[in-house]
Order: structure tokens, then C-alpha cells, then sequence
């Protein structure tokens, strides 16, 4: 039976407390903060300027600042360090594989907690429950890789964002991590049954999913020696691909779980996650076809809604090459016809054994859709060398856009904008007319299936600001949509006006009153998804 009271647990040692109560200095300089904590609990921790020097920039690029690098062994060093900076006020940042686009591992001052070292006990499935155990510090390819390995290829773990190989199970359930699947099950709060989290100021919480439910807009979490009643987020959120700001609901009802998935580490460092797995199909139908128009592709979208029953994670893939895509895309004369054609990649599960049959049944759903699919433009991508052709040139737009950037001296965008179905074509025809009007050069591509493409951006010097300024306006057209502004990369720190552009003023004080009811210092995390 679930309830909205959690009770907190300490894992540190009563002579634990004693020794980080008499390091409590606030006039300690960083050196000797550094040597109190190694020659005191022997803590992987250095403030040299080299080290700490590469920690002050995620992918996105912003920078930051800090002072000190911590590697945390095991959930008990981890309670130790935020423990220590929650009574010495000192701002400590959460550090995994560093993939965010969006500034969520930049430090603004203070410390790291660097998460690669939290990698004991090793993934372990449950072959009966089908279900893996697995630290936070692995990268997300090696959890899927060790899936398979365990299960002898029986089951596998969907999740498959491009950054697999680089990110870390801790940071892609912080920031709900999606790959190429549309529909919920291509996102990681959908895999997620239970988690370990430390709270602001280093005590245990662990919760499975429908244990602890917030009522009436709150949880009660309990210490040793008193309460403290935590409000949730009650903001409007749409039902869609979603990875804009902290879970929300207006009945004030939310798992804890959910709360925890996608909060980018403002209410904790999760430090062990439990996730439910699928059965591995036998094998993989790829396809590549053409069509020649963006309007045929949002009708083949539609259709394919239909063909599904509005259920398109029944598909592990269904990719969209739009608009000025071609020009940076390698191999593309091996894949269009025309230039002004646009280009579908489908990815379907195989449970069966006959692949012949099932292509000929897909040949014949392409070409019912009436969305003038040319059935000699057909590609099957299931051997080798034509699977590595579509690899390349998938892989090349996004590479050939950022030299294009680097030729010009200046930086890109990419939205990351989402809308219900009944509203994308509005949206893609808003932003065309919108940057075609500008001149800036720009390409679109993403994930169909979910309605979610990115607007590449690729202004020159003298167009930076106005790129800016369309950015904004993209924004603003997606929310008055139904929309948000980030289906998968989160919040962070560059988007923090957009939070408060989607979801209004009121949910950004929703988000301080959430946080400041854990962290009322607003140590943990500083600046990701709201100012504070």
C-alpha cells in the first residue's frame, strides 16, 4: 500500500558525524578542506587546477567554475561528502558521463562529485523477474551490453540514446533519457522500478515504484529527530515526449519515482536504479524510403498512428531527413533520387522467424499509406554493407553541421521543441516561413515518431543575434501549441527561460518552494532548471 510519508535513513556512523562536525571551518581554505577529507575518511578528492579544470565544462560547452573534484567510491562516501557541503554551504555539482547539452553537470562554484567510480556491485539480472540491478557509474551501453550477455540474448534493455556509449545510468535517469523509440517506452522513466537516492544532505531513501505517493501536493519525510513537509509540483504538463523540468501533476499526486526521474539531481543523487527489461526480438526489419514532400511525412505519421492504434513504441525507430539534410549528409546519392525529397527510416521488432514474409507485409503498409511512396525507393538496410551506408550518412548531418559552424567562426542551435500530433504540422510550417525569412541557414531531422525534429541552426557571426531571437519566438509558437521546449535533452542551465516561457512563473516558484523544502541553501546542483 503506498503513502505519501518517507522515512529518511542515515548510512553514516556515529563517529562519521563526529569527524565532519569538527571539520565544519568555514574559513578553511580549499587545501586544507581537500587534506581534511582525504586524511579523515580517505575520499578520492583534489583541488590541482589541471583536474578540476576538466570538470568545469560539460557537452554543452558553457562554461563553469569550481574548486574541487570528489570520486565517491560507494553510496556511503557519497553521503559523506554532500553531508559535509550541506552544513559548510558549499555548492556541489553532480557529475556523470557529462553529456547534457544544456549545462547540467556545469559546476557554478564549489565542488564536483564526480560519479565514474560508483560502479560496485556490477549489473546483476533477475532472469525470472527480467529485471537488472545496476550501479550509477557504468556507462548505459555497458548495462545493455551486460542484458544481453546475462541473458543470453533473451532479453535487452530498449533505451538507446546516441550518447549510450558516453552517458551514465545516473545521468540518464536524472534527466529521462530517451533514444530512438517513440511513444513512452523510449524513454527511461518508463523502465524504472525502484532507486536509491541520497537526499541534499546525505540520508537514504529507497523507493519502488508505488511505494510513496504525494498527496494533496506533499510528501512527509521523516528523520530520526523531526519531519519536514515537502511540496511537489502541481503545474499543468503535457501528455507528450517530455523532458522539460521536474515531474508535475495538477490532482498534487506523483510517484516519488517519478518525481526523481528527469529532475536533472535537484533533489538528490541517485545512487542505485532497478529497471524492468523486454524480451529481445528475434531480429530487426530496417527500412529507408523516400517521399516527396514534408507534408507527405506528417501524413505518413498520421497514417502510421492509425496503422498502431495511436501506440507507435510498437516501432524501435521511426526517423525523419528533412529539409536541407541532403546537403550535409554523406552517401546521400545512394539514398535520394531528388534533392527535394525527404527521407523515413522505420526499425521493427521481429518476434517471428519468417523476415520474408514480414517485409512483404510491410511493403504492402508503405504503399497503402497513400503518401506517394515509391516502391522502387525501398531500401532494406538488413546487410551489412547497406546497413554501414544508412550508418554513415545518419551519422555525418549532425558532424557536417558543426564543421559548416566551425568554417564560420560562430556557434549553432538545435531546438529540441515538441507538439501533440494535431498540432505539428502547424509548427513545422510556422518555424519554415519563420527561418526562411531570415536567411539563416538551417537543416531538420529527429524522431518522427514522437512529432519531435530538431531546426538545426547554423547562423553566421552577423546572424547570431537574430538566430537567438527566432529561437525565441520558436519557443513561444510551441508552447501556445500544447508543446514544450525539450522532448529529451532537459533543462539545465541554457534553458531556464524556456522552462519559465512553456510553464509560467508560477511553476518556477513551484520548482523553489520543491527544492528549498530539501536544500534550503540550494547547494545541490546549483542553477539547473531554475535560477536560485
Amino acid at each position: 500500500m503506498s503513502n505519501n510519508i518517507i522515512p529518511c535513513k542515515s548510512i553514516l556512523s556515529i563517529e562519521d558525524n563526529k569527524k565532519i562536525e569538527k571539520m565544519i571551518d568555514f574559513n578553511l581554505n580549499i587545501d586544507d578542506v581537500v587534506s581534511d577529507i582525504t586524511k579523515k575518511f580517505q575520499i578520492q578528492i583534489t583541488s590541482e587546477t589541471d583536474v578540476v579544470k576538466t570538470y568545469e565544462r560539460d557537452y554543452s560547452n558553457m562554461s563553469g567554475n569550481a574548486n574541487s573534484v570528489c570520486h565517491p567510491k560507494n553510496e556511503k562516501e557519497c553521503a559523506i561528502m554532500l553531508n559535509y557541503c550541506h552544513q559548510s554551504k558549499i555548492p556541489i555539482t553532480i557529475a556523470a558521463g557529462r553529456t547534457n547539452l544544456n549545462g547540467s553537470a556545469t559546476p557554478i562554484g564549489g565542488m564536483v562529485m564526480a560519479m565514474n567510480k560508483m560502479t560496485t556491485p556490477k549489473p546483476k539480472i533477475n532472469i525470472q523477474l527480467q529485471t537488472i540491478t545496476t550501479p550509477v557509474g557504468i556507462y548505459l551501453e555497458d548495462m545493455r551490453n551486460a542484458v544481453l550477455n546475462q541473458s543470453q540474448k533473451k532479453l535487452y534493455f530498449p533505451v538507446d540514446p546516441t550518447s549510450r556509449n558516453d552517458a551514465m545510468i545516473g545521468g540518464t535517469v536524472s534527466c529521462n533519457a530517451s533514444g530512438f523509440m517513440p511513444g513512452p517506452q523510449g524513454a527511461m522513466r518508463h523502465w524504472v522500478n525502484s532507486l536509491d537516492f541520497l537526499t541534499p544532505n546525505g540520508f537514504k531513501i529507497s523507493c519502488k515504484r508505488g511505494q510513496y505517493i504525494s498527496k494533496d501536493g506533499f510528501f512527509i519525510i521523516t528523520y530520526k529527530n523531526k519531519t519536514i513537509k515537502w511540496s511537489i509540483p502541481t503545474y499543468p504538463r503535457p501528455n507528450i515526449k517530455n523532458a522539460s523540468g521536474p515531474y508535475s501533476d495538477e490532482s498534487g499526486k506523483i510517484d516519488l519515482v517519478d518525481l526523481l526521474i528527469g529532475s536533472e539531481g535537484i533533489f538528490g543523487v541517485i545512487t542505485k536504479v532497478d529497471f524492468k527489461l523486454k524480451k529481445r526480438p528475434n531480429d530487426f526489419l530496417n527500412l529507408f524510403f523516400t517521399l516527396p514532400s514534408e507534408k507527405q511525412a506528417v501524413k505518413f505519421h498520421h497514417y502510421m498512428e492509425k496503422v498502431f492504434h495511436n501506440d507507435l513504441s510498437q516501432l524501435s525507430a521511426m526517423e525523419y531527413f528533412g529539409y536541407n539534410c541532403q546537403n550535409y549528409m554523406k552517401h546521400k546519392t545512394k539514398l535520394f533520387q531528388s534533392s527535394k525529397q525527404v527521407g523515413i527510416y522505420l526499425q521493427i521488432p521481429i518476434y517471428e522467424k519468417n523476415m520474408e514474409n514480414i517485409a512483404e507485409n510491410w511493403l504492402h503498409i508503405l504503399m497503402k499509406s497513400k503518401c506517394k511512396v515509391n516502391e522502387n525507393e525501398i531500401y532494406l538496410l538488413n546487410n551489412s554493407t547497406d546497413w554501414q551506408t544508412f550508418f554513415e550518412a545518419r551519422h555525418s548531418i549532425p558532424e557536417n553541421a558543426l564543421k559548416k559552424t566551425h568554417q564560420l567562426d560562430t556557434w549553432s542551435i538545435l531546438t529540441d521543441t515538441i507538439v501533440p500530433s494535431k498540432n505539428f504540422a502547424k509548427l513545422l510550417n510556422e518555424t519554415h516561413l519563420i527561418l526562411k525569412k531570415s536567411k539563416i541557414e538551417y537543416l531538420l531531422f529527429g524522431h518522427l515518431g514522437d512529432c519531435h525534429l530538431h531546426f538545426h541552426f547554423i547562423p553566421t557571426k552577423e546572424q547570431q543575434s537574430l538566430a537567438l531571437k527566432i529561437y525565441g519566438k520558436i519557443i513561444k509558437i510551441c508552447s501556445k501549441l500544447g508543446g514544450v521546449y525539450s522532448a529529451e535533452h532537459g533543462t539545465g542551465k541554457r534553458k531556464r527561460n524556456d522552462f519559465k516561457e512553456c510553464y509560467g512563473k508560477d511553476a518556477v516558484n513551484q520548482i523553489l518552494q520543491s527544492k528549498a523544502s530539501l536544500d534550503p541553501n540550494f547547494l545541490l546542483n546549483k542553477g539547473n532548471v531554475i535560477i536560485s
